[in-house]
């Protein structure tokens, strides 16, 4: 049985952009078919040609139908973009000659099939906008980590400036010991004053530095004073 004379087929794309390991489709459509022959898909490329997908079972491993054992839609999915699959494309109704060869019978205008090389792989732009988020939330945590600990040390250094001075004490009571004095200012009773007239003044009198004591004998020992002072009656 011939085709019949009122049957067409349509190839829509004219060009198709795909980037490495993407899966692409080829869409064929035709009226219903009322004579043999096959459809066919092929790839034509430079001076050669091969055939991705046959009716009759003939097609390479990573070419599917979209739409199975449909005798109208013929439209393909090639999986795994590869280099070596770009060419143009063309969807192919034959028929059977009077010789029982099969002979194209009608074919469409030809798809082109072109590789984009910045295109990413899909998936890729979402892995790419979730690692930037992930750098930045890493980045503002070491910021606040760094300023926390800046203020942590601020802290310190604030608390250990405020290091507490060991004062003199030049009076004390006779039965509890009181600080050394000062070398230039307590060796002299006449220098001390009290201000009020009935306190009691007790010191005990350390060695005088080397430059003030050369006066004194060898093996003269500390000497204690106290005073006492009474309001006038």
């Amino acid at each position: 049985a011939q085709v019949g004379q009122g049957f067409s087929l349509q190839q829509p794309q004219d060009k198709v952009l795909v980037a490495v390991g993407e899966t692409f489709t080829l869409r064929c459509t035709t009226s219903e078919a009322n004579g043999a022959g096959p459809v066919r898909w092929l790839k034509v490329w430079g001076s050669g040609n091969k055939t991705v997908y046959d009716q009759t079972g003939n097609s390479l491993p990573h070419v599917t139908r979209a739409v199975g054992e449909s005798n109208t839609d013929f439209t393909i999915h090639i999986r795994n973009f590869q280099p070596d699959d770009v060419g143009t494309y063309y969807c192919l109704k034959f028929a059977k000659s009077d010789t029982g060869v099969d002979e194209v019978f009608q074919h469409g205008g030809g798809t082109e099939v072109s590789m984009h090389e910045t295109a990413l792989i899909p998936g890729m732009g979402a892995a790419a906008v979730v690692l930037c988020f992930l750098l930045l939330l890493l980045l503002g945590l070491f910021v606040a980590l760094c300023v926390y600990r800046r203020k942590q040390q601020g802290g310190a250094v604030a608390m250990g400036s405020f290091s507490s001075v060991p004062l003199r004490c030049c009076a004390g009571t006779p039965g509890t010991s009181s600080e050394v004095l000062d070398a230039e200012s307590s060796h002299l009773p006449s220098q001390q004053s009290s201000k009020e007239e009935n306190d009691i003044h007790y010191a005990d009198l350390q060695p005088l530095p080397p430059a003030l004591g050369r006066s004194r004998s060898v093996g003269t020992a500390p000497t204690e004073y106290a005073s006492l002072r009474a309001a006038a009656k």
